[in-house]
């Protein structure tokens, strides 16, 4: 077993809703509502779930770009959440972030020199010839040709531009990268060069990643564990394969369900929710999935499932697993709701 490098623990990121002249707030958007995990060295950790869930916002709080309203995040034994501005700005040299968006994340009045040079200065290095030797080596790492050092990012394509965004994350030779979705802009053909990529890196460097992805397709190509995130709460956490082969919470199956497959002859069997998604500014008192679940039970309203190791580093949170000797495939075929598609 490697050591544990991230612990995340009862995160939680409430925003403020302010109303009137006075701005008082009366309420909070809770994106982020009590989350726990962890991630151990050289692995990665694919966080997953439908859009406004909270991954993308749970990995913006994790490098204080968000600032966390409670919870504790322990980074290579260091609590984040108690360091200063200046203090995190010198952690952040460990933890770095590939955004989203390989358009709005590189300033367009920046060469590529530039951009790659800007996190060198900001921690120490001043020698110009030492940061371009530095740049044109982490170019070629990422597949990019040295001879663009001084184009700008609008006369890239976005494969390239996501190329400069990992190369500007990879220069300062970090521990570990939070990555947001960082092929969901892209197209497909270009995806799968990018996942290599991240793939070789990890090897070659000995990276830890958190893969914040809603494709779950990616995430079972790309990671070692995935935690399953439902409106601000983590729903399931485990082994990808455990996960993909046998999940026990009634979201991670209808995520699962709506994977395509490859063969459109192939039966599947789909299953569709009723309902919509709760607000994360009223949710549910008990479970979150209480108004769509399918498996339904009285307590479900009233009581907020613990997040509770089932078998073998597999963790749930729901109430069908908690009462001691219960049958996981009995539990899986009560109540169950499908609907078969050609």
């Amino acid at each position: 077993m490697t050591a544990t490098l991230l612990e995340v623990k009862d995160l939680k990121i409430y925003f403020p809703i302010k109303k009137g002249l006075i701005k008082k707030t009366t309420s909070y958007v809770k994106a982020v509502d009590q989350v726990s995990f962890s991630v151990r060295e050289g692995e990665t950790l694919g966080l997953v779930g439908e859009s406004g869930c909270g991954k993308s916002t749970t990995g913006r709080g994790i490098t204080q770009l968000v600032k966390p309203t409670a919870g504790s995040i322990m980074f290579d034994n260091c609590d984040l959440n108690d360091l200063s501005v200046k203090e995190m700005r010198r952690k952040r040299k460990e933890l770095q972030m590939v955004f989203q968006d390989p358009y709005a994340s590189l300033n367009p009045r920046l060469t590529v020199e530039n951009i790659l040079a800007e996190p060198l200065k900001a921690h120490g290095i001043k020698d110009r010839n030492k940061r371009k030797k530095m740049i044109e080596e982490i170019m070629e790492v990422c597949g990019l040709n040295k001879a663009f050092i001084n184009r700008y990012a609008h006369e890239f394509s976005g494969g390239q531009r996501q190329r400069i965004g990992i190369a500007r994350a990879l220069i300062l030779k970090p521990k570990m990268i939070i990555a947001d979705e960082p092929v969901a802009a892209l197209d497909v053909s270009i995806q799968a060069q990018i996942l290599n990529l991240l793939k070789d890196l990890q090897e070659e460097f000995k990276l830890t990643y958190l893969f914040i992805s809603h494709d779950l397709s990616v995430v079972r190509h790309l990671c070692n564990r995935v935690a399953v995130m439902y409106l601000g709460r983590i729903v399931e956490i485990g082994e990808t394969d455990k996960i993909y082969d046998n999940p026990l919470h009634p979201y991670t199956e209808t995520l699962l369900s709506a994977i395509p497959i490859s063969n459109p002859r192939e039966k599947k069997e789909r299953i569709i929710l009723q309902g919509d998604v709760p607000s994360p500014v009223d949710p549910p008192a008990g479970c979150a999935f209480v108004g769509r679940c399918p498996k339904v039970m009285d307590r479900c309203h009233e009581q907020r499932p613990e997040l509770k190791e089932i078998e073998g580093g597999h963790h749930v949170a729901c109430h069908l697993y908690e009462n001691e000797g219960l049958q996981l495939e009995e539990s899986k075929d009560e109540n169950s709701v499908y609907q078969n598609i050609g």
